[in-house]
């Protein structure tokens, strides 16, 4: 992007383009007092408060589909992908795009590579997401999407699969599944992208690479931004050059001192269709390397999350999914879900409170179907019980305790 002041240059234009474009926009820096022509610094920036996701998805409820903060116009959108809540957020047909490519050049993939890519292609952006990066270093890529473990193990052997994209957990599945029913000289992977988790992550990566014998890779990277920061061999997350990284108080928004835990916030230095200036990510990391100017040049790993969303195989749950469960469960009265972590796996189970004389067989069942159909991923258990504790939470995080 050039030097500091061209950024900034290019950003006072492009914010005041997004603006008049962008009615929730145009109020966010009118309410703030900031002029979006003035925004010369990162301290100028900082003015600006957070963007939380929660105020995204609460503006996209009143104001469907994008809450005032679509800067483009329609036709020049290439996709739109729903996340949980559901958020929409939109991709523009130009531009930077997501960033995925600069993992897979940091991890040396290339041509002579074939790349099995297991995360899903519908609805959220991460199959995508790692299919284009794949194809924009050359390698040539199987879309195998989620599920499926004996077929994929048996592509990874017979098309001669040298990179695999997955969560950790199902790479280790596919791994055990080849090694146990064709033999470890048929497992030619030397390359993993694995999805983030909470937790010892790194000494499982380790552990992966040691069994496995392959060099495992991670982005850090959210569906309304793109990749944020990737690994490049050194440690933590090297940021992008399209993102302006900051750590900040999660209750002020100012940003921590240099090495301080708090939440990303991220600004995209592409706002022409998707302004997300400011953004609060939620995750709380600190900063290993700044920038000159006091944004973060390199990412530490993730810390956990600063918000009331848990994440469950790769899938933030937020409490307004639980709610939603209530509402759609014929004679709920309340529900909470638990999460844990049993056997590498992410596991979430509901409980439901029920009005006296409900089917509770017909409640379960649309219980488990509403929280699919809300968090799109399943429960692994749905129980009615006699009461809740008074203002329990709506989900509870016991996987890291």
């Amino acid at each position: 992007m050039g030097s500091t002041t061209d950024i900034y240059t290019h950003l006072q234009s492009a914010y005041i383009k997004a603006a008049k474009a962008a009615p929730a926009l145009q109020q966010r820096f009118e309410v703030a007092g900031v002029d979006p022509a003035r925004i010369a610094s990162v301290n100028d920036l900082s003015c600006l408060p957070v963007l939380k996701k929660e105020e995204l998805l609460d503006l996209q409820r009143q104001d469907p589909p994008f809450g005032g903060y679509l800067a483009a116009k329609n036709k020049d959108l290439m996709r739109i992908y729903v996340s949980p809540g559901p958020i929409f957020e939109p991709t523009l047909r130009s531009g930077p795009g997501h960033g995925m490519d600069t993992l897979f050049r940091a991890a040396g993939v290339g041509a002579n590579d074939v790349v099995l890519n297991t995360w899903m292609y519908h609805l959220v952006p991460a199959g995508l997401w790692f299919d284009e990066a794949a194809q924009a270093v050359g390698a040539t890529v199987i879309p195998g999407g989620v599920g499926n473990r004996e077929l994929q193990a048996q592509i990874i052997v017979e098309t001669g699969v040298t990179s695999i994209c997955a969560s950790t957990a199902f790479f280790l599945a596919l791994a055990d599944t080849v090694v146990k029913k064709y033999g470890r000289d048929a497992w030619k992977v030397t390359t993993a992208f694995l999805g983030g988790e909470m937790g010892d992550w790194k000494a499982k990566r380790r552990m992966i690479e040691d069994t496995y014998g392959v060099s495992t890779w991670s982005a850090y990277a959210t569906a309304d931004l793109g990749v944020v920061a990737y690994e490049d061999g050194d440690e933590g997350y090297v940021v992008q050059p399209h993102r302006i990284v900051q750590i900040c108080d999660p209750e002020t928004g100012q940003p921590k001192p240099f090495g301080e835990t708090g939440e990303v916030v991220v600004t995209t230095l592409d706002p022409e269709a998707w302004p997300m200036i400011r953004f609060g990510t939620g995750d709380s990391a600190f900063a290993l390397e700044s920038n000159e100017d006091g944004s973060v040049k390199r990412l530490s790993a993730l810390q956990g999350r600063v918000g009331a969303a848990v994440k469950v195989r790769e899938i933030f749950v937020y409490p307004r999914v639980i709610e939603e469960v209530v509402i759609a469960t014929p004679g709920a009265k309340a529900a909470q879900a638990v999460v844990t972590r049993e056997k590498n796996r992410d596991m979430i189970r509901i409980s439901l409170v029920l009005e006296d004389g409900a089917d509770a067989a017909a409640a379960e069942a649309a219980c488990a179907e509403a929280f699919k159909l809300h968090s799109r991923i399943r429960a692994d258990a749905v129980s009615v019980v006699a009461e809740l504790p008074e203002n329990a939470d709506l989900i509870v995080n016991q996987k890291d305790s």
